[in-house]
C-alpha cells in the first residue's frame, strides 16, 4: 500500500452550559469539514469510498468522548477516531461548570498505489 496523505484540516469545537466531551467533538469535526469545498477524490480519480479518514481529537478529558456516535458525520469514506488529551476545559468566571473546547485535525489520505487491471 502507497499511502500517501493529500488533506489535512482543523477545527474547534465547544460545548458551552452541558459540559458534553462528544458534542464539542462533533463540532469541532464539522467545523474542520464544513469550511472546505475539497474534490480531493475526483482529483486523483477514486471513488470518495476510498478516502481514509484519520481523525485526531484533543479534549480534557478523552474517556468521556463516544467516538461511535462521531463516526456518522463522514458522509463517505473510511474514518478512523482517536481522542487524546487537548482541548481546553475552561471555568465559568461567576458560576461552577465548565466550557469544553475541543480540537479536531482531520486528514485524508488515499492508497496511491492501483492494481494493474
Amino acid at each position: 500500500m502507497a499511502l500517501k496523505k493529500v488533506v489535512v484540516q482543523f477545527g474547534m469545537g465547544t460545548s458551552i452550559r452541558s459540559q458534553d466531551y462528544t458534542r464539542a467533538a462533533e463540532r469541532a469535526i464539522r467545523d474542520a469539514l464544513w469550511h472546505n469545498s475539497l474534490n480531493v477524490a475526483d482529483a486523483f480519480g477514486f471513488p470518495k469510498e476510498a478516502m481514509i479518514i484519520d481523525v485526531e481529537i484533543g479534549v480534557q478529558q478523552p474517556e468521556r468522548v463516544d467516538t461511535s456516535a462521531l463516526a456518522g458525520i463522514f458522509p463517505y469514506g473510511r474514518p478512523a477516531l482517536r481522542v487524546v488529551k487537548g482541548g481546553l476545559d475552561v471555568a465559568k468566571p461567576h458560576r461552577d461548570g465548565l466550557t469544553v473546547i475541543a480540537n479536531a485535525a482531520v486528514s485524508v489520505s488515499f492508497d496511491m498505489e492501483r492494481a494493474d487491471d
